[in-house]
């Protein structure tokens, strides 16, 4: 099942994808859920009966045309930062410490480096990533999986990790590199406006094996990142695990997994985006995500 947020008219609503993606079943207009537009609120409410009821929804095809609706992002607002990993995919860590925009340890980290983004970044699909132009003129993309959580929890058991995943969708951890650098940390080089691209939608854990998914990134239709989740140096389990064991997770909380090879710093000289620059990010079983840089 894939869920997402959308606008057909002056509010938000919460929706289904019908099986062929191709009409969005708006779930309150179905009676498969209350008005409420808030994703977080219905995936704390998550039930075995709730999904055979939105299931029915989807499965009854009488939705909206994908030309009728704008898509947003399927989280939003968050009710609170993004977590973030960084350096989990090794020929990532690779090419950004060749690249100079990253300093420390060499070679991946003892431990998952984490860190979050803000919730003012939250951009939906289709919506422009700001250039910043007078705050960076390195500005790179990051296609990643990021994990939705949806049973809350602390101490969570790597064992038993799964069980708290709702679900799954596509993230761009776009990045000032010249920002990430001078600060000597990466909140502020990835938290600026506009820089957390997500969607299109959620789909759910049961849809989809998230240890074993292609994640592909092309820039203005050239293809920059082509690698798999089953290359995470850190799996899901473990970056759950790792958070959990001192930071209560909450349901509706996302964790991006970290990117693989092929940014824009990664190249000998780094290719950056610039306005005008198109970023779509495709995962396997999660859709494509689409967003192009402006001033």
């Amino acid at each position: 099942m894939r869920l997402v947020r959308f606008v057909a008219g002056s509010e938000a609503e919460l929706g289904v994808f019908t099986p062929d993606a191709t009409k969005v079943v708006p779930l309150g207009r179905a009676g498969a859920w209350r008005s409420d537009s808030d994703m977080s609120h219905l995936i704390s409410e998550w039930s075995p009966e709730l999904r055979d009821r939105l299931g029915e929804a989807a499965q009854s095809g009488d939705g909206l045309d994908l030309g009728a609706v704008r898509l947003l992002a399927p989280l939003a607002p968050l009710h609170r930062n993004v977590f973030c990993v960084g350096k989990n995919y090794a020929e990532h860590v690779a090419e950004i410490e060749r690249s100079g925009f990253v300093s420390g340890n060499q070679g991946p980290p003892p431990k998952p480096a984490i860190f979050t983004k803000a919730t003012t970044a939250v951009i939906g699909p289709g919506d422009p990533i700001p250039a910043h132009v007078d705050l960076t003129r390195a500005l790179d993309y990051e296609g990643e999986l990021a994990v939705v959580i949806g049973t809350g929890g602390g101490r969570i058991s790597a064992q038993s990790a799964m069980d708290h995943v709702f679900g799954y969708t596509i993230l761009n951890d776009v990045t000032a590199r010249d920002l990430q650098r001078d600060h000597q940390q990466w909140f502020i080089g990835k938290s600026l406006d506009g820089f957390c691209p997500m969607g299109p939608a959620i789909t759910t854990r049961d849809e989809v094996d998230g240890s074993r998914l292609d994640v592909r990134c092309w820039v203005n239709g050239e293809l920059r990142q082509d690698s798999n989740t089953s290359q995470l140096i850190t799996s899901i389990p473990a970056l759950i695990a790792t958070i959990s064991a001192g930071i209560t997770l909450l349901p509706g909380d996302v964790i991006a997994t970290g990117t693989p090879q092929g940014v824009g710093a990664g190249f000998d000289p780094p290719r950056f985006l610039g306005p005008g620059d198109e970023v779509a990010i495709e995962i396997e079983g999660l859709g494509r995500l689409v967003n192009r840089v402006t001033e």
